[in-house]
């Protein structure tokens, strides 16, 4: 069944890959966003009839009015990502990443779906040994996950609606982004084949941004017994300190060599282990591991050179 579907931030690192996969399947999608990057991910959509674009600020009610009563299935992704991001801009952090996921709850119908990507580091230090589950405390340690669980709760209190708390996303991108954990720690094996860890130790988990968009098109094909929950979406297999991390991509680029760094700390705290059964029971497998998206970034930083392709 072809669906009506509003995605804002569609532009973005997510959407460049989760709309041409919605449009592929025969949905009607309109994003909404500002296009801060000037980037040009979505060019290849515009040959799809069902597609529609919007060059504005998804924040702007008056966009909202008009564009979220014609949808079935709105995907707020527009945000301000990451802790440094969130810490330069705190008023923007919150206007977007809450302030218009709440604009949009009071728009929408109480039939309309919601469909939200937040985030796990909202379980920011977890019990060492001891996996994070959806019926985990909440206690984000930066402004970035707080505004994240802050809007989380208010679309499942909301209801009809699927929230997927997305583990550190990977992989290349027509909307690239470089200061993802493992898509940067690969870049500077690649072009430096050197990296100083700070706090190497900490622990999190990761998921490739295909199986994020799968998870998406999961919700949407699962969506009346999944509906009103929370899902952690990540690798089982791939709990990893930031030192596991950088030697399984020794792995795949020799030349790499770090250290531990006794000097600076990592701004963001999080270190937590993530269980994702709740989500793996619905039906839902990852299909992308943790090496082939590392040897996927090896071949894609053989054409990226700079840093165009970050959010700080």
């Amino acid at each position: 069944m072809s669906l009506k579907v509003l995605v804002t931030g569609g532009a973005g690192y997510i959407g460049s890959v989760l709309v041409p996969e919605l449009l592929a399947r025969g949905h009607h999608v309109t994003v909404i966003d500002n296009f801060l990057f000037g980037q040009n991910s979505l060019a290849a959509c515009c040959a799809y009839e069902k597609f529609d674009v919007v060059n504005g600020d998804a924040r702007d009610v008056r966009i909202l009015e008009k564009y979220v009563p014609k949808a079935d299935i709105v995907i707020p992704l527009a945000a301000l990502v990451g802790a440094p991001m969130c810490a330069r801009d705190t008023v923007g952090c919150e206007t977007l990443n809450r302030d218009a996921v709440l604009s949009i709850l009071k728009l929408r119908s109480k039939d309309q779906r919601i469909m939200m990507p937040v985030t796990n580091s909202g379980y920011g230090i977890g019990e060492s040994g001891k996996f994070c589950t959806e019926e985990s405390p909440l206690r984000p340690v930066s402004l970035y996950g707080r505004t994240k669980v802050e809007a989380e709760a208010a679309t499942l209190d909301a209801g009809n609606c699927i929230t997927f708390r997305l583990a550190t996303v990977f992989g290349m991108a027509p909307r690239m982004r470089i200061d993802l954990l493992v898509n940067d720690f690969t870049y500077r094996a690649v072009k430096d084949r050197f990296l100083s860890i700070f706090e190497p130790h900490f622990k999190r988990n990761y998921i490739h941004i295909r199986d994020v968009v799968r998870a998406f098109l999961h919700g949407i094909e699962n969506f009346e017994t999944m509906k009103n929950e929370p899902y952690n979406v990540g690798l089982s297999d791939a709990n990893l300190s930031k030192l596991e991390l950088c030697q399984k991509i020794k792995q795949h680029v020799p030349e790499f060599e770090f250290v531990e760094s006794l000097d600076g700390e990592d701004p963001d705290k999080r270190d937590y282990i993530v269980s994702n059964e709740k989500i793996e029971k619905t039906g839902f497998k990852p299909q992308y591991s943790l090496d082939f998206g590392i040897q996927e970034l090896v071949k894609g930083y053989r054409m990226i050179s700079n840093n165009r392709y970050t959010n700080v």
